[in-house]
């Protein structure tokens, strides 16, 4: 099997947390900077090196955007999926927007988020993780540094933290600056997060009140309406035997923690942080931080990056992945096989997942390396309909978890999470569904700034069917 060549990681425990919190990723050969001796892709070209590193600095001296104890509660959290005993639920925006930020959208998306956990787990019978693409989601990797559109050859938008995506020579040009606003703006939107989901909108008898009027109309929305009454009974039945439900916690509040791809190094680096509890240093931009299908190169800056920050991790894995480049991965970015720092998110594509992602599995698990493993089912079955519009099938969505179920079941591993781009708005941007969106309709409500999302309907189907798959599976495994 080959190696990374990467220097190992040593450990050492503290003396007031648990075992799986206490072990601490201590990195060799790595500073937060370390990553500019290594080759770099994907990053803009900034015309103005000053204004960039003043942009930087700036942050650098900003508060925190979340904390190490919040990453390491995260981590905890998955190492129960990568042992099988929890599932991994990564949802929101495929690319955050500047100009469709209101407290409006972001609790219609928190909302779809908490829809799908709650028929995740009642479905499956096992708790679910929630991590959102949100509050820090803006940078987008390009397959071109430059695109045509009409006469004019301009760069390419990389999301509104690099530049905007109007089609003209200015608007294109990358501005530090958006570096700031990203920073504020993620600010702002773990606020409301927070205040969501500790504030009683995430309250368990509100699962009614969650049905938005153009989800309850549908087919899945009245199957929802008819869990929630359920869960409503049991509230009850729980109050009625002296089970105080009002001021129970884990009925009233629930934990949403933030990811995003980590493109932009030198925004990533200006976040970065020591804890003063353990000494190691965390990536305070989010929670956890993942490595693109263009970016995973064992020599390359962000594995670089990552495999020193303490934050759970994860890393994207396509069709062209070979069992020992998955190895290599998991030496580099978790040489201590520490549960629940390293998910492995697979985006293969309905017809060729179970095929490709078999051997990848029985490659991890033979070498012991305890990751939680995920499907991204969007990148995979991303089309031009005839329109031109960019869209996916949620027909092929829904196969591609399929496949990747199966492939778990033949290979007596546990298919951990899904990894999804959706938002909370009626929109037309991926065909498919209850109510069977079709070319003609994409222009209706096409709004993504980038790739195109699943709409609340569509997620709460997904939902549904991801759970009646992993159920099935676990039904016939055990017979």
């Amino acid at each position: 099997m080959k190696r990374s060549g990467i220097p190992a990681a040593s450990l050492r425990r503290g003396s007031t947390q648990s075992d799986t919190d206490s072990i601490f990723y201590m990195p060799q050969q790595w500073s937060p900077s370390s990553w500019k001796d290594h080759p770099i892709k994907q990053q803009p070209a900034w015309p103005d090196e000053a204004a960039y590193d003043n942009a930087l600095k700036h942050i650098a001296s900003m508060p925190p955007l979340v904390f190490a104890g919040e990453a390491r509660s995260l981590q905890a959290n998955l190492a129960k999926v990568a042992a099988g005993n929890a599932f991994l639920l990564q949802a929101g925006d495929c690319a955050e927007s500047f100009e469709e930020f209101s407290a409006d959208n972001i609790r219609e998306k928190l909302r779809v988020i908490l829809q799908m956990a709650v028929v995740l787990t009642y479905s499956m019978g096992v708790p679910v993780v929630k991590v959102g693409r949100i509050a820090g989601q803006f940078a987008k990797p390009r397959s071109s540094d430059t695109e045509i559109v009409g006469d004019l050859e301009l760069p390419s938008f990389r999301g509104h933290i690099v530049n905007d995506p109007t089609t003209t020579g200015a608007a294109r040009i990358p501005d530090p600056d958006r570096l700031v606003q990203a920073y504020h703006q993620s600010a702002s939107t773990l606020n409301l997060v927070r205040a969501f989901t500790k504030g009683g909108f995430a309250a368990l008898d509100r699962v009614h009140a969650w049905n938005q009027e153009f989800v309850a109309s549908s087919e899945e929305g009245q199957r929802y309406d008819n869990m929630a009454t359920e869960i409503d009974r049991a509230l009850r039945f729980m109050s009625a035997i002296g089970i105080d439900t009002d001021t129970n916690s884990n009925l009233r509040e629930v934990d949403v923690w933030t990811s995003h791809e980590a493109l932009l190094l030198g925004y990533e680096e200006s976040l970065t942080r020591r804890d003063s509890t353990s000494g190691n240093w965390y990536d305070c931009s989010a929670h956890m931080l993942w490595i693109g299908e263009r970016t995973r190169e064992l020599d390359g800056a962000h594995v670089e990056f990552l495999r020193g920050v303490s934050n759970p991790i994860g890393c994207k894995v396509g069709p062209t992945m070979t069992g020992d480049e998955v190895i290599a991965l998991c030496e580099a970015l978790n040489p201590a096989m520490i549960p629940g720092r390293l998910t492995l998110i697979s985006r293969m594509g309905a017809d060729i997942v179970e095929d490709r992602l078999r051997p990848l599995l029985r490659a991890v698990k033979d070498a012991g390396h305890p990751v939680v493993w995920a499907c991204d089912p969007m990148h995979g079955n991303t089309f031009t309909a005839e329109n031109g519009r960019k869209t996916r099938h949620l027909d092929a969505v829904i196969a591609e978890i399929e496949g990747f179920v199966r492939a778990h079941r033949a290979e007596g591993t546990w298919p951990g999470g899904i990894h999804v781009e959706l938002t909370g708005d009626d929109v037309t941007e991926c065909l498919g569904g209850v109510d069977a969106i079709a070319d003609s309709d994409l222009d209706d409500r096409y709004e993504t700034i980038c790739d195109p999302r699943l709409n609340a309907r569509q997620g709460l189907e997904l939902a549904f069917r991801t759970a009646e798959s992993i159920r099935d599976s676990l039904d016939t495994s055990n017979s």
